[in-house]
């Protein structure tokens, strides 16, 4: 069995007030999409990493490959219109067996821990499918302007990535997807979508997605 990461990086940063998208900026020098693909790069576990990007970002995404020697980047293939086209061109571009673990994880998630990515990887290897998630903590309102009223926060979860799943199993569901023309908002919806279940791991309030100038914020000052 061989485990493969995908790392979607494709975002445009929209919801940032920067020129590029947030995964590229630097941060003391370096990128932030470099702090994410160092945990791989560390984790033994992981076999090999496949970075999806859009094509202009792929000299850029090169010259961190050489600068950190990420030995493990095996290829960078060109993301599509939404985030789960470009994890399929991924997935599409291993030669992978049908019992090998893809993970999936977001780029602008910098703060995941070999810890936590080495635990999720564990699990998968029993369950077969993996969603790292995080636990509700705060009450649960619903409505719009005012209250409408207030949600039970026993099971609900948070989703995160790294999300793991059987090579074959993940390989159907997004073929599935694809030809109702479903768009899901993650991996695991597209799996418990095709009627397998999907085992939760749980999560760190650390392993946050950074999407606006307020998270980069809080980026910068947890790691200074």
């Amino acid at each position: 069995m061989k485990i493969h990461a995908i790392i979607p990086s494709g975002g445009s940063g929209t919801r940032t007030s920067h020129q590029i998208p947030k995964q590229y900026l630097e941060f003391g020098g370096k990128e932030m999409i470099a702090f994410t693909i160092e945990v791989f790069q560390k984790c033994n576990l992981i076999d090999d990493i496949i970075i999806v990007a859009k094509p202009e970002y792929f000299n850029l995404i090169e010259q961190i490959k050489s600068k950190y020697s990420f030995s493990k980047i095996l290829r960078i293939v060109e993301g599509g219109n939404e985030r789960q086209h470009s994890v399929f061109n991924g997935l599409k571009s291993i030669s992978a067996d049908s019992k090998d673990l893809i993970v999936v994880h977001d780029a602008a998630r910098p703060l995941l821990t070999v810890k936590l990515l080495e635990r999720a990887v564990k699990s998968a290897k029993i369950y077969d499918n993996v969603v790292v998630a995080l636990k509700a903590r705060d009450t649960l309102i619903k409505g719009s302007d005012t209250v409408d009223s207030y949600l039970d926060r026993t099971d609900i979860f948070y989703a995160q990535t790294p999300q793991i799943f059987r090579y074959d199993i993940l390989m159907e569901s997004m073929r599935k997807a694809e030809s109702e023309r479903f768009l899901g908002t993650d991996e695991s919806m597209l799996v418990q979508k095709a009627f397998y279940q999907v085992k939760i791991v749980e999560g760190s309030p650390l392993n946050f997605k950074v999407t606006s100038d307020e998270d980069i914020k809080i980026f910068k000052s947890l790691i200074e």
